[in-house]
């Protein structure tokens, strides 16, 4: 407009971080810069954690020279808990925790969920220093993104990589969906979070693409479905899923991640589930969960974690040429 750019203030703090101020009376805004990246590492550290130990007898040997597998981890309560990744620890033994100070601890409790790729350890101590994690539901393309962790080798711990969010709701062969970035995710980052422009954990890294022709593109578990998972395995071990009693195939156009409205259609139903006494059969197509549009099954289960087993859920089908509304008592998954 007129020669001049004009940004949104929010857009502005969400990006750099910092604060703004308007004055109705002069009609201007004034903006305070955020701390410096600089700063915002050295802040998040103390929550950062290595991990390393022995790759078991069946897991693929390590390349390092001692025969040990390392990741990394985040501190989420001062009384020892821990988030990583589940393939971190997956086929890990003797599992030691260096912590920032370099005091060193071993898991008393150890709880995996391979299908959110997310783990939980517990070690004996107090006062450590927790991550503060942000509302991942708020973060948006193009916000700052720094990567903690330890890459490559163990003598790299607490190495930080700057970049942006590159996508939100991103589904690469996973449960749930995922933040994507351009902050350089290397082999032992997985584990590490994930920060933005104010210091706060948006997410726990997991993956990236790997190939000759791919840069830059990793991905992290956003930190509400962080908080669900994390919740479930302190309080039960395991994480709780509710499942419908019927499986499900995506459009080809919802498998290529077009945009599409066109429903899943059901291709097994457990014969013995509340869904098959409530009338779904095999070809069935599923158009809405409470009212919520479902196009793929990452769409489902990212509903589905509002719901414990037992809950009751209203499914919209068609059904031979009709659509029909469905009550079904939601089991345990199995």
């Amino acid at each position: 407009m007129d020669g001049e750019v004009y940004v949104k203030a929010s857009s502005l703090t969400n990006a750099l971080g910092g604060a703004g101020t308007y004055d109705a009376a002069t009609k201007t805004y004034r903006y305070e810069p955020g701390e410096k990246v600089a700063d915002l590492i050295e802040k998040a550290g103390p929550s950062v954690v290595a991990i390393i130990g022995k790759p078991d007898s069946n897991a693929l040997r390590s390349n390092d020279r001692f025969a040990l597998t390392h990741g990394s981890g985040v501190i989420v309560s001062a009384d020892g808990w821990i988030v990583t990744n589940a393939h971190v620890i997956e086929s890990m033994k003797e599992i030691i925790v260096l912590a920032h100070d370099e005091k060193q601890y071993k898991p008393t409790k150890v709880f995996k969920d391979a299908a959110s790729d997310l783990a939980l350890l517990k070690v004996s101590a107090t006062g450590l220093a927790p991550a503060s994690f942000a509302d991942s539901d708020r973060v948006r393309p193009g916000e700052t993104a720094i990567a903690i962790g330890t890459p490559v080798n163990f003598s790299l711990r607490n190495s930080a990589t700057v970049g942006v969010i590159s996508g939100v709701n991103r589904s690469v062969n996973s449960t749930y969906r995922l933040l994507q970035t351009d902050a350089a995710i290397n082999p032992g980052n997985s584990g590490g979070p994930l920060l933005n422009a104010s210091g706060e954990v948006v997410g726990i890294n997991t993956l990236k693409f790997v190939d000759v022709s791919v840069d830059n593109t990793g991905f992290s578990i956003p930190a509400n479905t962080v908080a669900y998972i994390v919740d479930h395995l302190k309080k039960y071990g395991i994480v709780k899923r509710a499942y419908v009693g019927f499986e499900l195939e995506e459009s080809w156009e919802a498998v290529v991640g077009l945009s599409t409205s066109k429903p899943m259609t059901v291709t097994y139903v457990d014969p013995a589930s509340p869904a098959a006494k409530a009338g779904v059969k095999k070809g069935d197509a599923l158009y809405s969960i409470d009212q919520s549009k479902v196009v793929t099954k990452v769409d489902l289960n990212e509903k589905l974690k509002s719901y414990m087993p037992g809950a009751k859920v209203t499914v919209t089908m068609l059904s031979g040429g009709d659509i029909v509304q469905r009550t079904i008592p939601l089991q345990d998954q199995p």
